[in-house]
C-alpha cells in the first residue's frame, strides 16, 4: 500500500496546482492548448503548474484491449500468440496511428521529425524487447506468464509518453519552458517505489520556472496496474500532488460532476454540483461514477488537498470542489445517480438464525470471483448482496455458493440500484418523501438503505424502472420541483382515495 505521509520533493513552490488531463481531454489538442495549457498566461502565469496526462483517446484500448468491448489490443495478442506475427502486426498499427496523430498536430513544422522519431524509438525498442522475451520464454525455465504484468505496464506506458512528450514539444514550439517528466522508467537499470520515481524525476525541476509535463503511466516496484488497474494514472497525479504539497489538484474532464446523467434528466435539468466532500466521492466510486479513484482520492484526503473537477470546454466555470471542509448546516441533495444494471443475489439459510460469522462464506466467495457488493441488506436467515458484475461471474459466485452451502437457497435476479447523495443529507423526512416520490410514481421497491453516515439514500429498484426513478428523485428532490407525490399528498380525501 502506498504510504500517504507527507514528503516533499526538492524545488517546489507552496502556491503550485497538480493537474490531470484525461484521454479524452487529450485528443481535443487545441482545446487543452487554449483553455488548460497555455490560453491567455504569460510569463510567470505559466508555472507553478505541473500536469498529468493520459494518453489520447484509444490507444491504451490498442495496446491493451478495448475496455468495452474486450476487443484484443497488442497485449492480449502477444499474451495468448504462439508466435509473434499478431501482435507484431498490432504494435506496427499502433506506430502508424501515433506518426498520423502527430502529423494532425503538427503538420510540417520541425517538431514532427522529433515526434516521429520519439514513437519509432519507444514501439521498436518495445517490439525488441518483447521478441526477446518471447524467445527467452521459449525455454522450459522460463515462463510467459510470470513476466506478462511486466509487459502490460510496459506496453501502457507507451500511450502516455506519447502524448506527454508531444505536449512537451507543442509548449516549447509557443515559448514555454516545458519539461517531459517521463515516470514510465524506459531503459532505466534499477527499479524504484512509485514516490522514489517522482522524487527522482522531478528533483531537477523547478516548478516556478518550468512546466514539468508527466506521463500518466509510473514505472515502480509496486505494479500500479496490479493494484490498481487502469485507474493508475490518477494514482500517479494523486502522489504527485501529495509529496510536492500542491495547494490543489484539478482533474479536467470533458463534462462537469453534475447532479445526474444530463442524457436521462436533460441538458437543461442538470447542475455542476460546485462543492462536495471526499465522502460523496466515495460513494460516486461505489456507484461506477468515478470522480476519483478512491485509492487516489484517499491520499489527497488525508493531506488535506482540495480536489477540482473542472470542464476542459468551460475554462472560466470553477467546476466542483471536493474537500473536507464543506458548511455542515448546507444539508442538501446534491447528485441523484446509480447502477442501471446489477444483480441481486439472495441467500437464504435457515443455518445462519444466531451463528457468528454467517456471512464470511459468501463474501469468499464474491472476494474470490472479485464481484463487488454496492449494498446489501440481512435479516435472521436471509442475506442479499446487491452487486456489479458480468452475469458469467455472477453465475459462478452461484454455483460457488451452492456447493459450500448446500442446505441454502439461493436467487438471483436483475434489478437497478438508485443512489441520492450528498456531503450532508440529515434531513428530517427525507426517506419518507423520497419513498413518496417513487410510490407516487408507480415504481415499487425491492428494497432501500438509509445509512447512518447520512451521505446517501439507496434504492433498489426493477431494472426498468432505472431511468424512472432517477428523474423522479432528481426532479423533487434536486430541481426542488413539485412531485406526483406532493401533488397526491395535496388532494382532498376523496381525490386521494380515487387515486
Amino acid at each position: 500500500m502506498l504510504s500517504a505521509q507527507k514528503k516533499t520533493v526538492a524545488k517546489t513552490d507552496a502556491g503550485h496546482s497538480v493537474h490531470k488531463i484525461g484521454g479524452t481531454s487529450m485528443s481535443q489538442v487545441n482545446a487543452v492548448m487554449d483553455n488548460i495549457l497555455v490560453g491567455n498566461r504569460s510569463d510567470e502565469e505559466l508555472y507553478n503548474r505541473v500536469f498529468v496526462v493520459s494518453a489520447y483517446g484509444g490507444f491504451t484500448d490498442m495496446l491493451l484491449e478495448n475496455k468495452k468491448t474486450g476487443e484484443a489490443g497488442v497485449y492480449q495478442l502477444y499474451a495468448g500468440s504462439e508466435t509473434d506475427w499478431a501482435w507484431g502486426d498490432s504494435l506496427t498499427k499502433v506506430s502508424e496511428k501515433m506518426c498520423a496523430i502527430n502529423e494532425e498536430i503538427f503538420g510540417d513544422a520541425p517538431e514532427l521529425k522529433l515526434a516521429n522519431a520519439f514513437v519509432q524509438e519507444r514501439i521498436e525498442g518495445t517490439r525488441s524487447c518483447l521478441m526477446d522475451l518471447h524467445r527467452l520464454c521459449s525455454f522450459g525455465h522460463f515462463k510467459l506468464e510470470k513476466h506478462l504484468l511486466t509487459v502490460r505496464e510496459m506496453l501502457s506506458a507507451i500511450g502516455e509518453s506519447h502524448s506527454a512528450h508531444n505536449t512537451m514539444l507543442l509548449l516549447r514550439a509557443k515559448g514555454v519552458n516545458a519539461v517531459f517528466a517521463d515516470l514510465s522508467g524506459w531503459r532505466e537499470p534499477e527499479a524504484s517505489t512509485l514516490d522514489g520515481r517522482i522524487e527522482k524525476v522531478f528533483s531537477d525541476i523547478d516548478i516556478a520556472k518550468q512546466l514539468p509535463i508527466a506521463t500518466g503511466y509510473a514505472q515502480c516496484s509496486e505494479g500500479l496496474m496490479s493494484i490498481y488497474g487502469r485507474g493508475y494514472s490518477e494514482v500517479t497525479f494523486s502522489r504527485i500532488a501529495c509529496l510536492t504539497q500542491a495547494r490543489e489538484a484539478i482533474i479536467h474532464k470533458e463534462f462537469h460532476l453534475s447532479s445526474a446523467d444530463p442524457r436521462i434528466v436533460g441538458e437543461d435539468a442538470v447542475r455542476p454540483i460546485g462543492r462536495t466532500s471526499y465522502d460523496v466521492a466515495d460513494q460516486l466510486s461505489n456507484m461506477g461514477m468515478e470522480a476519483i479513484h478512491p485509492r487516489a482520492a484517499k491520499g489527497l484526503r488525508q493531506n488535506d488537498i482540495p480536489l477540482r473537477i473542472a470542464n476542459t470546454f468551460e475554462p472560466e466555470h470553477p467546476g466542483t470542489v471536493i474537500d473536507d471542509h464543506w458548511d455542515p448546516d448546507d444539508s442538501r441533495v446534491e447528485i441523484v445517480t446509480g447502477v442501471p444494471t446489477a444483480f441481486e443475489i439472495e441467500v437464504f439459510n435457515q443455518d445462519m438464525v444466531g451463528v457468528a460469522g454467517g456471512e464470511e462464506t459468501i463474501l469468499s466467495v464474491l472476494k474470490r470471483f472479485k464481484v463487488p457488493t454496492v449494498t446489501k441488506n440481512l435479516n435472521a436467515n436471509t442475506i442479499t448482496h446487491y452487486v456489479s458484475a458480468p452475469l458469467k461471474q455472477i453465475r459462478r459466485c452461484v454455483d460457488e455458493i451452492e456447493e459450500k452451502q448446500p442446505e441454502a437457497s439461493v436467487k438471483t435476479r436483475k434489478v437497478a440500484i438508485v443512489s441520492v447523495i450528498g456531503a450532508n443529507i440529515d434531513q428530517p423526512g427525507l426517506f419518507a418523501r423520497a419513498v413518496g416520490i417513487l410510490d407516487a410514481d408507480g415504481i415499487e421497491l425491492v428494497a432501500s438503505h438509509y445509512p447512518s453516515r447520512r451521505v446517501d439514500l439507496q434504492f433498489v429498484v426493477a431494472e426498468g424502472d432505472f431511468n424512472k426513478a432517477i428523474k423522479a428523485l432528481h426532479r423533487g428532490l434536486v430541481e426542488g420541483k413539485r412531485s406526483k407525490a406532493d401533488d397526491k399528498s395535496a388532494a382532498k380525501p376523496e381525490e386521494r382515495a380515487a387515486a
